[in-house]
């Protein structure tokens, strides 16, 4: 009786404590760069600490919910769990609230609802229910086309509702599928799209169609084997298409916002009234959140000390730029502190996917990971203006029921998936 009490809390702890940390100085740091005065009332649920102080309880009621249903459940209603979240992403087109511009939000009486945060738990089940089918071979095309089907589709829709930094989350699962076994050859195709679609917009179409020509024929002339005519022209023609869609993409596609974002980061505009405009408007949270950081020293002003933040120098500093109150008040050490832990439990998840009997468990585990990762490298990134602005929130840390609920889910589903492998006897 008592081994069969212990099965049940039988859980990787290491990932719980990481989760717990983070989602606790997550709710310290947004207490400070929220609360309003010099007393502070805990249970204020006007104020975001108070709404957090509610999702993080709710978060609890909802780690016991997944972790009781048994583990077989999600591999086997992965596709049911997949097609329910794409009718949510699909639903926001007629049921949808518009926030900040994007029509990403259920409004359910007082509060709002982001579908996109669940989807992405839902997509790493499909991803890993697909690739851990039987009758799938990642190194066949059809198999690799269906793959990027079952991830471009919630992509696309989320896409759509002009919700571009949620949507590049999904280039994340190349990792996964690279681990699988996906031809390194990819890799190589991405790297080039990469290059190409900067160079389209920073030079121009026709000076990179002419630079294209001149390397994809080079090296064609210079190969020992020489392969027929057909493929550099099919190269250069690919070359084309990529070009000038990047650049439709950009001028007819991407909201003002996001094109001044692009122009910024490549130093498209010339004009310097327009520059200085810009910069005004769009890098003043970037500029403001990197004098709080930098402000912070080696150990911070201390908790609640931090005049920038307690300034509201930062706006919606609760959100997305939570990074910069820990910069400020906790210092070097506090934000290195943050780094570490996240490192931690992205090493833990790797390690323990690693040890995963099922390919199911497996991939999924890479999945969460890799999502973790993405957004982390993002936002940190983001806020200490190493790229340019994005809208993803830190994983546990930035205030926000959706996002916290949806990396709960994501995370506990693996621990959950985890947890047949350590209760096996």
């Amino acid at each position: 009786m008592t081994r069969e009490t212990n099965r049940h809390f039988k859980f990787d702890w290491i990932t719980i404590v990481l989760f717990m940390m983070l989602v606790g100085f997550g709710w310290m740091n947004i207490l400070s760069a929220s609360h309003i005065g010099e007393t502070i009332d805990y249970f204020d649920f006007s104020q975001p600490y108070g709404k957090q102080l509610i999702f993080i309880i709710l978060t609890f009621f909802l780690i016991v919910l997944i972790l009781s249903i048994e583990a077989k459940f999600y591999e086997r209603f992965s596709s049911v769990i997949y097609l329910i979240g794409i009718l949510s992403l699909v639903g926001l087109f007629i049921f949808g609230k518009n926030v900040n511009g994007a029509t990403s939000w259920y409004g359910i009486g007082g509060m709002t609802i982001q579908p996109s945060e669940f989807a992405k738990a839902a997509t790493a089940l499909a991803v890993a229910k697909y690739v851990s089918d039987l009758n799938t071979n990642i190194q066949t095309f059809k198999d690799q086309i269906r793959l990027c089907i079952i991830i471009a589709i919630p992509a696309i829709l989320v896409l759509l509702q002009n919700d571009a930094g949620s949507t590049l989350v999904y280039s994340s699962f190349f990792f996964v599928l690279y681990r699988e076994g996906l031809p390194k050859i990819y890799l190589s195709i991405i790297i080039v799209l990469a290059l190409i679609s900067i160079a389209a917009l920073k030079f121009g179409p026709l000076i990179t169609i002419v630079a294209a020509t001149c390397l994809i024929f080079t090296f064609h002339f210079l190969r020992k084997r020489k392969p027929s005519l057909l493929q550099p022209i099919s190269m250069l023609l690919a070359a084309m298409v990529i070009t000038f869609g990047v650049n439709f993409f950009y001028k007819n596609i991407l909201q003002p916002h996001q094109q001044d974002r692009i122009s910024l980061w490549l130093r498209l505009e010339k004009d310097p009234d327009k520059i200085q405009k810009m910069q005004r408007d769009i890098l003043y949270n970037l500029y403001e959140s990197e004098k709080a950081i930098s402000s912070g020293g080696l150990k911070g002003k201390g908790y609640l000390e931090g005049t920038r933040t307690t300034g509201k120098f930062v706006p919606e500093q609760h959100t997305d730029y939570i990074f910069s109150t820990v910069g400020e008040e906790w210092g070097f050490l506090g934000s290195i502190s943050v780094v570490i832990i996240f490192v931690l439990l992205l090493l833990r998840l790797l390690h323990l996917a690693e040890l995963q009997k099922s390919q199911f468990s497996r991939v999924y585990g890479y999945s969460v990971a890799s999502i973790l990762f993405f957004h982390f490298m993002i936002n940190i990134g983001m806020v200490m203006g190493l790229i340019p602005t994005i809208g993803i929130p830190l994983p546990f840390f930035s205030y926000g029921g959706s996002g916290l609920w949806g990396f709960t889910i994501l995370l506990f589903i693996f621990i959950k998936l985890d947890s047949n492998r350590i209760n096996e006897w």
